[in-house]
């Protein structure tokens, strides 16, 4: 066999080869069209919310401590007890400044009655006294004196001397009467400073008996009796647990859509099944540095104790109301290996679309607007036999 005869024989044969491949192409039966029930997009509004953490905070909370120091002698409380602003909470031995008190009286009262008044009247009211009194009393003799020796001397009955020595005897009594206002003046002053010394003591005697601030709970106990404190030493930790603060750490990229008055629920394993509402009322002006959170904060009413401070909840925030937007069936989605997809039918096909978390309420979910619109027809049953451009028949 020559060359040519060879390379003649071989087209042959390759092109019968073909030709019998294209038949069998051409003889493959299509593949059947999948039966699947249907559902439709449809259009709905709802509200925008993002979910946050959060944490429940006692509305007021402060460690009550006596301002002066002593021994405790009483504690009318323990942990866990509730308070009315007013209560008593503890006392200290009165005794010392009792005792202070009766001394800095009497110092006030040898004060006023140097003065000439009673201890119930105010020194500044004083505008004479026995010693300017009687200073007064000696100016008038000494004048009377001067002005009889006056007219003596003018007619030569009487010594220059004599004349002369009843003149510095005026001016002697004049400057003991400015002697004696001046006197006044200062016990006057030195009244006013007992006065408040008196005071003073009378309030260290009040602040022998320490009183809650406001309602509250006793969290934390930290003295006993016959125990000696000094100033400013914690007796009790109180908090106000009605109302609570909830503060939730916004993200930055949606503070812009949280101001005062949106609206926020939330959510505590301390109290399952319920589901709380409040109103964000006050925003940090200024983000965290570290975590690029805002910080806002809301005021919840607690008059049942059911909420506690301390406690973690998961928040959801409303940032927008009344979106429009496109949802399915819930059936309609279908996940696997962490994707979740729908197959939109068009012209008897599944048109494979990847969809991303959205709004979800009962028995729909969001989808990209750009996937279907509201109307369109979806697969809602034998999701997992679908592939993209499946043949597909409603049954």
């Amino acid at each position: 066999m020559t060359r040519w005869s060879f390379v003649a024989l071989s087209l042959a044969l390759a092109a019968c080869s073909e030709s019998k491949t294209e038949k069998q192409v051409e003889a493959a039966p299509k593949p059947e069209p999948i039966a699947v029930q249907l559902g439709k997009a449809e259009t709905r509004r709802v509200d925008r919310t993002l979910s946050a953490t959060g944490e429940l905070m006692a509305d007021e909370s402060v460690s009550v401590a006596f301002e002066v120091a002593g021994r405790v002698t009483k504690i009318h409380t323990d942990f866990g007890r509730q308070v009315r602003k007013g209560d008593v909470i503890a006392e200290l031995d009165p005794r010392e400044y009792q005792i202070q008190l009766e001394r800095a009286q009497a110092m006030l009262t040898q004060a006023l009655a140097r003065m000439g008044l009673d201890a119930d009247q105010p020194g500044s009211s004083a505008t004479t006294s026995p010693a300017i009194r009687q200073a007064e009393a000696q100016l008038a003799d000494a004048r009377s004196k001067f002005e009889s020796a006056e007219k003596l001397y003018k007619t030569g009955d009487i010594a220059q001397e004599r004349f002369f020595e009843l003149e510095k005897s005026m001016a002697a009594r004049k400057a003991a009467v400015d002697a004696a206002s001046n006197d006044l003046r200062t016990l006057a002053a030195s009244a006013l400073s007992l006065r408040a010394d008196v005071k003073l003591v009378e309030k260290r005697l009040t602040d022998t008996v320490v009183r809650a601030p406001f309602d509250g709970a006793v969290t934390e106990r930290m003295v006993s009796p016959g125990q000696y404190l000094k100033e400013n030493t914690p007796v009790v930790r109180l908090v106000k647990a009605d109302p609570l603060r909830l503060r939730a750490e916004i993200p930055e990229a949606a503070t812009a859509g949280v101001r005062p008055g949106s609206t926020l629920t939330f959510t505590t394993a301390a109290a399952p099944g319920e589901t709380f509402n409040a109103t964000v009322q006050r925003l940090n002006p200024s983000l965290d540095q570290k975590s690029r959170t805002m910080t806002a904060e809301a005021i919840i009413r607690n008059p049942k104790a059911a909420l506690r401070p301390g406690t973690f909840v998961q928040v959801q925030v409303v940032t927008q109301r009344d979106v429009p937007i496109i949802t399915v069936p819930r059936r309609a989605l279908y996940s696997i290996a962490g994707l979740t997809k729908m197959f939109a039918i068009r012209d008897g096909k599944a048109v494979e679309y990847r969809v991303p978390p959205g709004t979800e309420g009962e028995g729909w979910m969001e989808v990209p607007p750009d996937s279907v619109k509201a109307g369109e027809t979806v697969a809602v049953s034998n999701l997992a036999a679908l592939i993209d451009q499946s043949p597909v028949v409603a049954r």
